[in-house]
């Protein structure tokens, strides 16, 4: 029996043992969701304390359900462990570490990297690796591809490598790992039929791609198209600021239209670990075609831009209320990225929060779902939201719209409120107290 035979049958049989490297909030939740249709799954997380988290059945991902947790790993279905000394029992190798950017904004794969090097020294024939981090087209192929095959194995032929990038969206109740489309592109139809194969046990739908470097741009320009869109309402908000007209109305009453148009919301940046880093991927990527991505870049200049606009129209309204700034108290009311999630990266409540500071400001923060977060040394804990604290301070900013918090009741103890969600939106009483976007 060839290799690829024996793979797709343990895969059909669901006797195939699934690593995962990397638990984190794509990789738990995949974990899970192949644990609970029987396969085994071996985790690698090389932070101590999420590993003996999940060997605990403690969950730390929003999107697992502790009680499903707990059960797979007291049946042993689930196992965490800290180095990739069992490798060679995997039959499948799923790779979700992170992809940052360095603070040139350029692609920073060191994790990949570290990674295929370490699945490389372990590899042997008859083994899947699928890489789900977003990246720049090319990766699997030109990076990972010559560090596997360094280990004298050949790639389609002894083990199978594919691209899948995940697809997960944090928070969201509908769509999750089992129902999104999973997109696979191999870097030969042998790899591509494996992908799609183990894939196929847990995801509704798998859509196949031509090669691994499709599969890699089809999630770049996903994020790409979102972040464009969001900068075009952005920087709508900016000009409706000039023109002293409300975009919360505007967009409202565009979206009304049946056709030709999908809904997309300003606010105070973008935040998580897609929108602000994948377009920059694809960005420097054309670059090395000596091809300029215009849209990208000018997408990404404003989206960047909008913490300092939410801090400059925050002095704004402090002054018109006869508040200096440097001597005022200011509540951000969520640091999340997004509703109802409790996910920080890259969010823009956090700069706007250095900004603020940095012009003097006395700020603290409320979030229901972040007890605490720490960025580039700063580190601050939420505040309980109290009718004392609202009266306490000069000025509310509303940078996350947490479904949990009663907006009336902050509008009608606040002193005033800067809205950069519309969260206020039902709000009827005190509107004189809100300042939208």
């Amino acid at each position: 029996m060839t290799h690829k035979a024996e793979l797709l049958r343990k895969i059909r049989e669901r006797t195939a043992t699934v690593g995962v490297v990397g638990l984190g909030y794509v990789g738990l939740p995949f974990a899970v969701e192949k644990a609970k249709i029987g396969f085994q799954v071996i985790g690698v997380e090389q932070n101590p304390v999420r590993a003996e988290k999940v060997n605990r059945g403690e969950n730390y991902i929003q999107d697992v359900k502790d009680e499903e947790l707990r059960e797979l790993v007291a049946e042993g279905l689930i196992r965490a462990e800290t180095d990739f000394a069992r490798v060679p029992e995997m039959d499948v190798i799923v790779i979700c570490v992170p992809t940052p950017l360095t603070k040139n904004l350029t692609p920073d794969l060191q994790y990949v990297e570290r990674v295929t090097r370490e699945i490389a020294k372990r590899l042997r024939p008859g083994q899947l690796v699928s890489l789900e981090s977003t990246t720049y087209p090319g990766t699997t192929e030109e990076v990972m591809l010559p560090i596997l095959e360094g280990s004298g194995l050949k790639a389609d032929q002894d083990f199978f490598l594919v691209h899948s990038p995940e697809r997960v969206d944090p928070g969201n109740k509908r769509y999750t790992t089992r129902n999104i489309c999973k997109v696979v592109g191999g870097v030969g139809p042998n790899s591509l039929e494996v992908g799609v194969a183990f894939y196929s046990q847990t995801v509704e739908r798998v859509i196949p791609v031509s090669s691994a470097k499709v599969a890699e741009l089809v999630k770049v320009f996903e994020n790409t198209f979102r972040a464009v869109n969001i900068a075009l309402v952005n920087e709508l908000a900016l000009l409706c600021d000039r023109m002293g007209l409300n975009v919360w109305e505007v967009l409202e009453a565009a979206f009304t239209k049946p056709f030709g148009i999908m809904p997309f919301w300003p606010g105070p940046g973008v935040g998580g670990h897609c929108i602000p880093v994948d377009p920059h991927y694809l960005e420097w990527k054309a670059k090395e075609l000596n091809f300029n991505t215009h849209f990208i870049a000018l997408a990404g200049e404003i989206n960047r831009r909008m913490p300092e606009f939410v801090k400059d129209k925050a002095i704004r309204i402090l002054n018109r209320l006869g508040v200096a700034p440097s001597r005022s108290k200011i509540l951000v009311l969520g640091v999340a990225y997004k509703r109802d999630i409790d996910d920080y990266r890259e969010s823009p409540a956090i700069e706007v929060i250095k900004l603020l500071m940095a012009e003097g400001a006395e700020v603290c923060y409320h979030d229901p779902y972040i007890p605490q977060f720490q960025s580039e040394g700063l580190t601050m804990e939420s505040q309980e939201l109290t009718e004392e604290l609202l009266r306490s301070q000069d000025l509310v900013i509303i940078t996350t719209d947490h479904s949990n918090i009663d907006y009336q009741w902050v509008v009608a103890n606040a002193k005033h409120v800067f809205d950069t969600r519309n969260a206020t939106k039902g709000v009827r009483e005190y509107r004189e107290r809100i300042t939208l976007l």
